[in-house]
């Protein structure tokens, strides 16, 4: 009798048909939350006012 569950159990365990489409889409649910955060970091104010001295000191360089 044991056996006999513990073989169905172990069947049902091994099937994972349609795991790598849910881990798939949890990525891409993850990379699109981090890319909405760095959005929101870059265009801000503070970043912004960073990022716009330092592309005026790189180009105002002395050669």
């Amino acid at each position: 009798m044991f056996r006999r569950w513990r073989k169905r159990l172990r069947g049902r365990a091994a099937d994972d048909r349609g795991m790598a489409t849910a881990e798939y889409a949890i990525v891409t649910l993850a990379a699109c939350a981090l890319a909405v955060v760095f959005y929101r970091l870059i265009t801000s104010g503070t970043v912004r006012a960073a990022l716009r001295s330092l592309i005026e000191q790189a180009l105002h360089a002395p050669s």
